[in-house]
C-alpha cells in the first residue's frame, strides 16, 4: 500500500517531524491544523470563527493535494481555549460540514501551541467517501 506525506509549509512540520497530512489507501489524516501561516503568523488573533475557517481552508488544500476533499471527511476533533468560543468554532464547523456531517468531538483544552490560537482542528477523510455530495464545499469566509 502507498503512502503519501503532504506538507503545508507550516513552522512546525519540519521541526517537529510531522506531516499535514498522510494518506494510505483511501485513509486520510490530516494533524491538528490552526490558523497559522507557513511564516509563523497567528492570523484571525482574538476571533474563534475566523481562525476556524482559515484552519479548515488549510485542510482543505491538504485533502486535495492528498487526493480528497472535504466532501470525504468522516471525522473531525476540534480543540477549543476557551468555552465562550465553542458556539462560533460550532457554528463555522455547521458551514463547512452541515451538508457532510461527520462525526465530530469538541474539546476544552488549557491552551495550544501558540497563545493566540484559539482552536486547532484535525481530521479524518476516506477517499471518494463523499461521492453524490458537492466537491466544492469549502470554507466560505462569511458569517
Amino acid at each position: 500500500m502507498n503512502r503519501t506525506v503532504v506538507g503545508s509549509g507550516g513552522p512546525w512540520e519540519a521541526r517537529y517531524g510531522y506531516s499535514r497530512a498522510v494518506r494510505v489507501g483511501d485513509q486520510v489524516v490530516v494533524s491538528g491544523t490552526t490558523s497559522t501561516t507557513p511564516d509563523g503568523t497567528v492570523q484571525g488573533a482574538g476571533d474563534a470563527f475566523a481562525q476556524t475557517m482559515l484552519a479548515l481552508a488549510t485542510i482543505g488544500k491538504a485533502l486535495e493535494d492528498a487526493g480528497a476533499s472535504l466532501a470525504d471527511v468522516v471525522r473531525t476533533r476540534m480543540y477549543v481555549v476557551d468555552r465562550a468560543d465553542m458556539d462560533a468554532v460550532g457554528r463555522a464547523h455547521a458551514e463547512v460540514f452541515g451538508a457532510i456531517r461527520p462525526a465530530a468531538t469538541m474539546v476544552l483544552v488549557a491552551g495550544l501551541i501558540h497563545p493566540d490560537h484559539r482552536v486547532e482542528i484535525e481530521v479524518e477523510a476516506v477517499a471518494g467517501a463523499g461521492a453524490g455530495l458537492p466537491r466544492d464545499l469549502g470554507p466560505r469566509p462569511s458569517r
